[in-house]
């Protein structure tokens, strides 16, 4: 009398994660799930316990690629990763570099000065002074490291112009005004001035 043979039993029955049950990875799209599940019920439907795992982990995977589809996750670091490695970004870092922590302790001191004199010395002609003499620096500044006199002319006063344009525009539309008395917004917009011709005579190569 032939022994009766006893059902396959699935060997990943208990696993937890519905992927690595069937055996695929999350990647796996519609047609390899529902591939790797009429294999796995072929294989092991004799046994029942064996057929719901398979089905549960079948049915999880495809909820949660429905789900998904209708709820796209956005990958921040695919996203950054595309904005920095634009040409327009990489043409404006290639303009940038970093110098001698010498520099950057002397020119941030400049700036520092120039902003505390700003702030605590006010007139009522405004910080025209100040302004002057940071133009001056930035010039200086940028000559001190490029041994150019024609590019820090070029790079110190277009630095300035979009260094005031910039900060006017902040004041005006986007920041509230910070320091009280009739010249603020003159005040604020040279130390956003400053900030920006410190980065420039800086770091601008």
């Amino acid at each position: 009398m032939p022994t009766k043979r006893h059902p396959a039993i699935f060997p990943r029955i208990n696993i937890r994660d519905p992927y690595k049950r069937l055996g695929i990875s999350r990647e796996a799209s519609e047609d390899e799930i529902q591939a790797a599940r009429n294999f796995l019920i072929q294989r092991y439907g004799g046994h029942k316990p064996s057929v719901d795992a398979i089905e549960s982990a079948h049915d999880k995977i495809i909820m949660q690629k429905f789900y998904e589809r209708k709820n796209p996750k956005v990958d921040i670091k695919k996203k950054v990763r595309a904005v920095t490695q634009s040409p327009i970004v990489l043409a404006v870092t290639s303009r940038f570099r970093i110098p001698s922590t010498r520099v950057i302790i002397k020119t941030s001191a400049a700036f520092i000065v120039l902003g505390v004199l700003t702030v605590l010395f006010p007139t009522e002609e405004g910080p025209t002074l100040q302004v002057a003499i940071s133009l001056m620096a930035s010039m200086y500044f940028i000559y001190d490291r490029l041994k150019s006199k024609l590019r820090a002319l070029l790079y110190g006063i277009g630095a300035f112009i979009l260094s005031w344009l910039f900060g006017t525009f902040l004041m005006v539309s986007v920041i509230p005004p910070i320091f009280k008395g009739p010249r603020s917004l003159e005040v604020t917009t040279s130390l956003i001035t400053y900030v920006l011709l410190w980065i420039s005579s800086t770091y601008l190569k």
